[in-house]
């Protein structure tokens, strides 16, 4: 089947937290936006990074609602909507579908680590055909470090031919590249994402769509950059900027991600609030800010 990929640079965006850890609607939109104007293809709400786990199924319906009524075009949105239940994982797709987002990014169920891929099967099965919607498309969401389940190649390729029209995608976080090009083989209609812009050329250079990544948080342009220099669409040297993209990364994974990207939001747009997140994690300090400041230096500033 001849169809057009998913392609591109795409955000999973923070969420940002008043102090009282409610919602903040202000910052999100105002985020998502900026990362619109930095380049970013796709904004994907309520993933590891957006700490969904965290959050109601309300809140996440809530959240999605401010960005589109903020003026995010939900033909951009990929949220989050993966529960270990059948029924809430519904409702947010639903609601995902409803306000016409690009796709949603679905969880296996996560709690039965011995799941086998004919039970993970069968929860999809049952999610799609309850759904009942044309215009559902879902994007596997593999991340096997967290979440202890995850959809190996043949589940993802049996997935994908059995439901050619809504598995359109599927975003490796495992860190195994090995993992991303043998699910590239297995589902080779679909658009297939490494979790992390280290990965990005080799990922492009073997089939891949792109990039999810957590640092597009705070390093879009250059993520971007590099995107367009693969596929020609900009000229510039390309080991060059992908060495500087990927030492960034490295930079902050040196870091508790979460928060310290949460602090560098906080001190480069002068409000703490970005720096809050909801427990088991803890704040960054701003010592530890400043110093993840001074580490990315010049690879920092152009970016605000």
């Amino acid at each position: 089947m001849d169809k057009e990929k998913m392609t591109g640079v795409i955000t999973p965006i923070l969420t940002p937290f008043n102090n009282d850890l409610s919602f903040a609607p202000d910052l999100y939109v105002s985020h998502a936006t900026w990362l619109l104007d930095q380049g970013i293809h796709y904004i994907s709400p309520f993933g590891t990074t957006g700490e969904a786990l965290s959050l109601t199924v309300n809140e996440r319906m809530a959240a999605l609602d401010s960005l589109v009524k903020g003026g995010i075009d939900p033909a951009v949105l990929m949220p989050g909507a993966g529960l270990c239940n059948l029924e809430d994982t519904v409702t947010l797709c639903r609601h995902a579908v409803d306000l016409g987002c690009a796709a949603v990014l679905t969880l296996p169920p996560f709690f039965y680590k011995n799941a086998s891929d004919e039970g993970l099967y069968a929860y999809f099965v049952r999610l799609i055909d309850s759904i009942n919607r044309a215009d559902l498309k879902i994007c596997m969401y593999h991340i096997p470090p967290l979440a202890g389940i995850g959809f190996s190649p043949a589940l993802a390729g049996r997935l994908a031919e059995d439901f050619p029209d809504t598995v359109i995608a599927y975003k490796d976080s495992s860190g195994n590249f090995e993992n991303t090009k043998s699910v590239i083989a297995a589902a080779p209609e679909i658009a297939v994402f490494p979790g992390s812009e280290t990965f990005l050329r080799q990922g492009m250079e073997n089939g891949g769509a792109g990039c999810i990544s957590a640092t597009c948080n705070i390093n879009p342009a250059g993520i971007r950059h590099v995107f367009d220099v693969i596929t020609g669409a900009k000229d510039g040297d390309l080991d060059q900027i992908n060495n500087e993209m990927v030492t960034f990364r490295k930079n902050v994974e040196g870091y508790a991600p979460i928060p310290a990207m949460k602090g560098i939001l906080a001190d480069k747009r002068g409000d703490a609030r970005w720096r809050n997140v909801r427990p088991p994690l803890l704040s960054t300090s701003e010592k530890n800010t400043g110093n993840l400041i001074r580490a990315l230096g010049e690879m920092l500033k152009p970016l605000y």
